[in-house]
């Protein structure tokens, strides 16, 4: 393993450590009394305090040094005094322990009393500590210079998403979208309960995947020796229970889609779907928005959210307009009746990208992705699909062609879909055998599966229910101004993280670590002069450090300074 000169230097301390007896992981519980949060919302001078949190700044001033502990709760100024710690002859504890072997980023215990510095401060005044966790890497120390600006801090995307736990230590903020998306979870289910409706659980790993036209991932028991499916969707196995007796059942499905990654796309992410027998779509979407208007409030403190440059209100009633109409108005096309090379024709005439493979249902689906997705800002309900788009929805009772479903748009993205739900089961089996076409010509999102048992639950009876999935990262999404799924997901899927090269360092180089030890930033000049480095060696040497990210160089108003990256 290839440890940088500060891991390197962390690691002698950890060992210095153990070798004056201290434990740098101890198992003994540590008993809390207080939290940053409850020690400032509860402050009062003089009161004996048990925190413990991780040591995020210090300013060591000899004999004394101001410090900030962090915690889930926030952070708190804490005051190390020497005497106040080692009230003895022995000052090991602040003079070695504290000031030389502890680091940014050590997890400590501190037991003390609360004071009120000069400056209004609200602080803990230090009268013992407790190493409990030794940290062998440094945080990243993001520096704010004179004009605001922000140097080194946290923020490179792929960094942040592949070491969320740092990007939750260094950047608060972070951490207040996962709340909120928790809230979000929290707020639905209220909702549900209330209503009277049941959460439940299906399988994750199907035999046969469906619910949703999407390309599976595939995996393989062993002991049955048969070929198993991450779900792509819940919708067969909820409607099942409706057949099995319950009214309204709902659940929190963590989905698998192999298919491509972007800004709102992961492999995978999590839909709720609620299912509620007796029921229509036009129920459904009076539900919907009554259901979001609450969640928004519960979340935000407010039915409104800003997104982007957008103030995106979630106040109900929602607008409402049919499939039809939106591709009528965006192009001026009107897709009633017309056939499947009639269509193909016109989605090729307005410049988009299709193929022989696709059906009319698909097509149909490009043109309204393509020409009018992006024109519903605020939240509406698009309604009426065409039938070959929705294998699993009832046929529109007044429309021929149609169906009875809706997809809920926001800023230009579906967050919802939800039908009057199929429950003929003739019908449901010529739909998967048109989707079992579509599979055979080429379309490998399209059902490639007949669900017998689906089938056999629907020949025992279903009533009528209406269904409805919300895409809970989307809307999370929208809820907490993030336009990229990875900013709502604690660890989204990344590409395999590239490996370090092995570096081999020379004497030069290791010389320029040396000085640089302390982990301060040292004047370039004075580092130059420090490794008495010919002017060809230094270039060499310096150049080696910072091409390879052992050294940072960066200029603060007219001065030059060097320092371990």
């Amino acid at each position: 393993m290839q440890l940088s000169e500060q891991e390197i230097i962390r690691r002698e301390k950890l060992n210095k450590l153990v070798e004056m007896g201290i434990n740098a992981f101890p198992a003994d519980e540590y008993k809390i009394t207080d939290t940053t949060e409850s020690i400032k919302q509860d402050f009062s001078e003089n009161k004996q305090v048990k925190v413990a949190g991780r040591l995020m700044s210090r300013r060591i001033q000899g004999k004394a040094s101001f410090a900030e502990l962090q915690d889930s709760t926030g952070k708190i100024q804490v005051y190390f005094n020497r005497d106040e710690i080692c009230t003895g002859e022995d000052k090991t504890l602040y003079n070695e322990v504290y000031k030389h072997l502890l680091d940014i980023g050590d997890i400590i215990g501190i037991e003390g009393e609360l004071f009120t510095t000069q400056v209004g401060e609200k602080t803990v005044l230090v009268k013992n500590f407790t190493l409990l966790t030794k940290a062998l890497r440094p945080l990243p120390q993001a520096k704010t210079d004179e004009n605001g600006v922000v140097h080194d801090g946290f923020t490179d995307p792929e960094l942040r998403y592949r070491q969320r736990y740092v990007d939750l230590l260094v950047n608060p903020h972070v951490k207040e979208v996962f709340i909120k998306r928790t809230k979000l979870f929290n707020a639905m289910r209220t909702f549900f309960n209330n209503a009277g409706y049941f959460e439940v659980e299906t399988p994750v790993l199907q035999s046969i995947p469906g619910g949703a036209a999407a390309r599976p991932f595939i995996t393989h028991h062993n002991a049955l020796d048969i070929p198993l499916y991450l779900r792509i969707a819940n919708e067969l196995y909820l409607k099942r229970l409706i057949v099995g007796g319950f009214d309204g059942v709902y659940e929190f499905s963590k989905n698998f889609r192999n298919e491509g990654m972007d800004r709102t796309h992961n492999p995978e992410f999590t839909v709720m779907e609620i299912y509620v027998a007796y029921k229509d779509y036009n129920w459904m979407m009076d539900f919907t928005e009554k259901l979001l208007e609450f969640c928004a409030i519960e979340v935000n403190g407010t039915s409104n959210a800003k997104f982007g440059d957008q103030e995106i209100s979630f106040k109900a009633p929602f607008a409402r307009v049919s499939m039809t109409e939106a591709i009528l108005k965006y192009t001026g096309f009107d897709i009633t009746g017309k056939t499947e090379q009639e269509l193909f024709d016109f989605a090729k005439s307005i410049g988009i990208d299709v193929n022989e493979t696709m059906g009319k249902g698909k097509l149909i689906d490009e043109i309204f992705g393509e020409k009018c997705e992006g024109n519903f800002i605020q939240p509406t309900f698009i309604t009426d699909y065409p039938v070959e788009m929705s294998p699993l929805t009832k046929k529109h009772r007044s429309k021929e062609g149609l169906t009875e479903r809706f997809e809920l748009m926001v800023c230009g993205k579906e967050i919802a879909n939800a039908y009057s739900e199929l429950n003929d089961p003739i019908d449901q089996r010529e739909r998967f055998e048109d989707q079992l076409k579509l599979s055979e010509k080429g379309d490998d999102e399209a059902g490639q599966f007949i669900d017998e048992d689906f089938l056999r639950a629907l020949e025992y009876g279903m009533p009528p229910t209406s269904g409805m999935g919300i895409g809970m990262d989307r809307l999370i999404m929208f809820l907490t101004n993030n336009a990229s799924i990875q900013e709502v997901l604690f660890f989204p899927q990344m590409k395999p993280e590239k490996t370090v090269p092995q570096i081999e360092l020379g004497e030069d180089e290791k010389i320029i670590l040396d000085i640089l030890k302390s982990g301060e930033q040292i004047s370039l000049n004075d580092v130059k002069l420090e490794s008495k480095l010919s002017g060809k060696k230094w270039d060499k040497a310096s150049k080696t450090l910072t091409k390879n990210n052992l050294v940072k160089v960066e200029k603060i108003d007219e001065n030059v300074f060097m320092k371990l990256a």
